[in-house]
C-alpha cells in the first residue's frame, strides 16, 4: 500500500492514523499551508509550537526510516497546527533510502532508526553535507511468530543465527536449524514444522539493526557474511510483515516494537534471550527504555547544518521536536519509548551548539 495524501490531516488525535497509514509502503505525507489553516480539533499542540511567539513560514522535506516516519509525522502535525505557514512533506522510503537523498542533498532531515554507516557518512563529506545527529526516542525490534505456534516462547541470538542467519541457507523447517543451534550452544527444541520467514529488506533501518545486534557478533566470529539468508520474504512494508506472520501457522519474523504492539490480536510477540539458554526477556516499553531487552535500539533524526541555516523552518522545527512535552505527546498514541531527561537534554544540547 502507498499513502500519497495532500489532505492536511488534524492534530495529534491522528497520530495513530498516520502512524499506520505512513508505514504501509514509503509513502509520503504532506500538509499544504492553506488547508494546514483550516485545521481544527486533535489535541492541542504544546504552547511552544510557534516556536517563540512568531508564526512559522516555510516548507521541509523529510525522508528516511519508516520506524521514525510517524514520530515526525506526529511532530509536523502539531507544529503545523499552530503555524499556518508551514508546510511538510514526511516519507518513509527506509533508513538507508532517506540517507541516499539526505547524502544527495535532496532533504532537510533523514529519519534513521541505526546511527548513519561509514559508508554513508564518506558519501554525505564528499558532497560536502554536513549534519548533526539526533536521538530522539528508543525503539525495539520484535521477534514474531503465529498465535497457532505454541512450540516457541524464547529465542536466543544463536537461535536466530541458527534460523535466519547465513548458515540457514536452504532451511524448509525449523528443526533443520536444530544441529546448528545445538553446535552454537542452544538447547532449545525447535518444532518439526515449516518455516516460513517474512521480515524487512536491506533498505531497511529494522534490517540492519537487527543483522548489527543478533547476526554478526556469531557470523564474525563464524567468518561468515554478516547478513541474513537471502531465502525469505522481505518486504519494505511493515504491514505486510504482520500479515506474513499472521498468515502461517509455523512463522517467524521480526519488525518494530511499535507494529507489533498495534497488531498484537493477530503475531505473538517471542521473548529474546542474548546469550544461549539466557534469561529470555519480553519486549515492554520498560525493557526497552533500561535495555535489557537484547534487541533494543535508539532511533534518531539527522539534520543538514546547510539546509538549517538557510532555512528557518528547519531550525523552528527541529527547536520544537526537542521541546519538552513534544516527542511524549506524539508517543501517547505512537508506542515507542521515551528517552530519559538526561538524553533528551543531550539532543537539545547537540542541536544547540550547531544551529
Amino acid at each position: 500500500m502507498s499513502i500519497a495524501s495532500s489532505k492536511r490531516l488534524g492534530g495529534l488525535a491522528l497520530a495513530t492514523t498516520l502512524f499506520v497509514a505512513a508505514c504501509g509502503g514509503g509513502g509520503a505525507t504532506t500538509a499544504p499551508a492553506s488547508e494546514a489553516a483550516a485545521t481544527d480539533g486533535g489535541a492541542s499542540a504544546p504552547a511552544s509550537a510557534d516556536a517563540g511567539g512568531g508564526a512559522v513560514t516555510g516548507a521541509i522535506n523529510v525522508s528516511g526510516s519508516s520506524t521514525v516516519e510517524p514520530i515526525s509525522t506526529g511532530v509536523a502535525e502539531a507544529f503545523a497546527a499552530a503555524n499556518p505557514g508551514f508546510t511538510y512533506t514526511v516519507e518513509g522510503p527506509g533508513t538507508g533510502d532517506g540517507f541516499k537523498k539526505f547524502c544527495a542533498g535532496e532533504t532537510d532531515i533523514s529519519d534513521a532508526s541505526r546511527k548513519i554507516k561509514d559508508e554513508e557518512a564518506a558519501t554525505c563529506q564528499a558532497a560536502g553535507i554536513e549534519y548533526v545527529e539526533l536521538k530522539i526516542a528508543y525503539d525495539g525490534m520484535t521477534v514474531m511468530t503465529s498465535p497457532n505456534n505454541t512450540a516457541i516462547t524464547c529465542l536466543s541470538f544463536p537461535d536466530l543465527y541458527a534460523l535466519i542467519g547465513p548458515e540457514s541457507t536452504g532451511f524448509a523447517k525449523w528443526s533443520d536449524a536444530a544441529a546448528l543451534a545445538k553446535e552454537l550452544g542452544s538447547n532449545t527444541v525447535f518444532p518439526d514444522a515449516p518455516l516460513a520467514i517474512t521480515g524487512p529488506g536491506e533498505e531497511s533501518g529494522t534490517f540492519d539493526s537487527f543483522v548489527e545486534l543478533a547476526i554478526t557478533p556469531i557470523a564474525t566470529a563464524r567468518e561468515k557474511d554478516k547478513t541474513t539468508r537471502p531465502d525469505y520474504t522481505a518486504s519494505p512494508n511493515d504491514n505486510a510483515i504482520i500479515e506474513g506472520v499472521a498468515g502461517s501457522d509455523t512463522s517467524l519474523g521480526w519488525v518494530g516494537f511499535a507494529f507489533a504492539q498495534e497488531n498484537a490480536d493477530k503475531v505473538t510477540e517471542l521473548q529474546v534471550s542474548k546469550e544461549a539458554n539466557g534469561t529470555c526477556v519480553a519486549p515492554t516499553v520498560d525493557t526497552i527504555s533500561d535495555g535489557s531487552y537484547p534487541l533494543s535500539r535508539s532511533l534518531y533524526i539527522y539534520v543538514n547544518k546547510a539546509k538549517a541555516a538557510a532555512n528557518p523552518a528547519v531550525v523552528a522545527f527541529v527547536d520544537y521536536y526537542l521541546t519538552e512535552g513534544t516527542i511524549s505527546s506524539v508517543l501517547e498514541t505512537v508506542p515507542y519509548v521515551n528517552l530519559p531527561a538526561d538524553k533528551l537534554t543531550e539532543s537539545r544540547t547537540a542541536w544547540d551548539a550547531v544551529k
